[in-house]
């Protein structure tokens, strides 16, 4: 093959496809990534889209590699622009070797406008109605043109098309097999494939991973954790969760509510916990505002409860469809009241499965709400990864009493004062359990504190906040990847992790310490995490460095500099490259 640059040279490469909205750039890229991990190869991908059904741009980019990619690069070698509005909006970040293929019935590129990239047109409207399909399969004949020319597996895009297209019924497969094998036939025939620069070759055909994102992560980690509960109203970016557990309710006997509202929603999820069943709500940061009333019902009552927020930027709508890390102090300390939840933050997929699982187990053993905070970067961004083993799941229900055990109780008091500060609680039903629960500061029986009454509000006041040596104890710790010692110590939590860790790869003299549990933090765990840093950086998708000021507020511990981001994208490898090679 002639002048080409074959894909194993390369690290990773990022292939990219934009148009209007409506015009199947979604499903596209999906199909794409389905593809390359059937065929062996890791990818993690993204979408761009606006807040409406139509019009506005949606693109969808998909980074692969032979290796383990952990998030999207920003530098495309790929691009395929359905309009003149996706050509100009994803040139940018093309690189000058890269590579277009657009639709040349929409729009036309001049020479000088590629600047030295080559360009290969698709007449995507004529080219449908010669295969005899519908014009919406556009986005498919095209991407069966860009498999050809990366001398790509056609019956693994194929499988991919099939998959995709399972629930939609045998028309709708048929015309999307037809449309990609047009496309790859005609760009074989039409578009000289032997002089394109990139090659994708399959490494192991019927790979065993899956491609998940955080937020299908978190329903596989809710199902096998034994969650029987799960009542929201829907919010982007959580909800997929709400649709994934609605559409599993039947065979994993979850009861699954679309709430009329976020109060319903986790007044129903409490009232479910409260009933003895594991239960959880999801929302993002917006519908938590409408929440934040049951949380302090929940810290109040001592009901275990699992509250999934799905950041994007704030305030108000903000940017509904794009992603921020901007709500970790918001959920720290929202409530009225002193009361201890726990906020974990996973990075990625795999890890949103594990502390999923974890969080359960936590909300019951301490009788508090705990937090799965994500972002819509890793909600909806897709990651290869092999599939969860439901052995490592383990389901600590924490201190329910039998009935045998309720049955030596002479008078159950609910909120009985213990050095943990956890009370033995009883599911309602049980002979000798019942007890009251309701708002009110309460006796050790939970009869609600009328008048004045000092000893009995000290007693509650510290009893719940006894748990917290023992939640310290029971979190997920800091982990370092990259060298023990090193001049920079970048330290973050939740989705900054793969872009990070895609950096280190191009970094030297750099580690990154990933916290998994960014509140509370322990003061010794963390002063012994950075015994010996040199230099000590936090990268946050937010503006003021949130993480930083709690670091600072609960340990003392303050940063040297603050790597921040918050126009409404995620970090990218490359930029974060670029920023800490400026402070060396």
């Amino acid at each position: 093959m002639k002048n080409t640059q074959d894909f194993k040279n390369n690290k990773v490469f990022t292939w990219k496809i934009g148009g209007a909205a409506g015009g199947g750039q979604q499903v596209a890229g999906l199909i794409f990534t389905k593809a390359c991990v059937h065929g062996g190869l890791f990818t993690f991908d993204s979408s761009e889209y606006p807040s409406r059904i139509r019009g506005g741009l949606v693109a969808y980019r998909v980074s692969i590699s032979e290796k383990p990619v952990l998030a999207i690069y920003k530098d495309t070698q790929l691009l395929i622009a359905l309009n003149r509005e996706a050509f100009d909006y994803c040139l940018p970040d093309m690189t000058p070797d890269g590579v277009i293929l657009y639709d040349r019935g929409k729009f036309e590129i001049k020479p000088e406008e590629l600047k030295g990239k080559k360009a290969y047109p698709l007449p995507l409207e004529k080219l449908a109605q010669d295969a005899g399909i519908k014009p919406l399969a556009a986005n498919i004949i095209i991407t069966g043109a860009a498999a050809a020319l990366l001398d790509y597996d056609l019956e693994i895009l194929k499988e991919a098309i099939k998959d995709t297209f399972a629930a939609k019924g045998q028309e709708a497969a048929e015309m999307n097999l037809q449309a990609a094998d047009f496309g790859y036939q005609y760009a074989k025939t039409n578009l000289l494939p032997d002089e394109f620069p990139y090659n994708l070759k399959v490494l192991k055909k019927n790979n065993d991973s899956i491609i998940a994102t955080a937020n299908d992560a978190i329903c596989l980690g809710a199902v096998a954790s034994g969650c029987k509960f799960m009542a929201a109203y829907p919010m982007t970016p959580a909800s997929s969760i709400l649709h994934n557990l609605a559409a599993w309710a039947e065979k994993s006997g979850l009861v699954v509510k679309h709430a009329e509202d976020e109060i319903a929603g986790i007044q129903m999820a409490i009232g479910a916990g409260f009933a003895g069943v594991r239960a959880m709500t999801a929302t993002s940061g917006g519908g938590f505002a409408l929440m934040v009333e049951g949380l302090s019902l929940a810290g109040m009552t001592e009901v275990p409860l699992v509250i999934v927020e799905a950041q994007r930027p704030g305030p108000a709508t903000g940017l509904p469809t794009w992603t921020e890390q901007g709500d970790l102090s918001f959920v720290a300390h929202a409530g009225h009241g002193e009361f201890n939840r726990v906020v974990l933050a996973p990075g990625d997929p795999p890890e949103a499965f594990a502390l999923t699982a974890r969080a359960f187990n936590l909300a019951e053993k301490w009788q508090i709400p705990v937090f799965i905070l994500v972002d819509k970067y890793i909600a909806e961004g897709h990651q290869s990864m092999p599939e969860p083993d439901l052995k490592d799941i383990k389901i600590d229900r924490g201190e329910v009493l039998t009935d045998e055990q309720l049955a030596k109780i002479k008078d159950f008091k609910r909120y009985l004062v213990t050095k943990s500060g956890v009370s033995p609680r009883s599911i309602p039903g049980q002979p000798g359990g019942a007890y009251l629960a309701n708002s009110d500061e309460h006796d050790e029986f939970g009869y609600s504190i009328e008048g004045f009454t000092p000893e009995i509000r000290n007693a509650m006041v510290e009893k719940r906040a006894a748990k917290l040596k023992g939640i310290l104890a029971d979190l997920p710790g800091p982990e370092l990847f990259g060298p023990k010692t090193a001049e920079i110590t970048l330290i973050g939590w939740g989705s900054v992790k793969g872009p990070v860790l895609e950096a280190l790869k191009a970094l030297d003299g750099v580690n990154y310490l990933h916290v998994p549990a960014p509140w509370p933090l322990s003061k010794e765990i963390m002063e012994k995490s950075l015994k010996g840093v040199k230099k000590l950086v936090c990268i946050e998708n937010n503006q003021v460095g949130q993480f930083a000021n709690i670091l600072s507020e609960l340990c003392g511990i303050a940063v040297d500099e603050r790597l921040t981001k918050y126009n409404g994208a995620q970090f990218f490898p490359e930029e974060v490259v670029e920023l800490v090679n400026k402070l060396k």
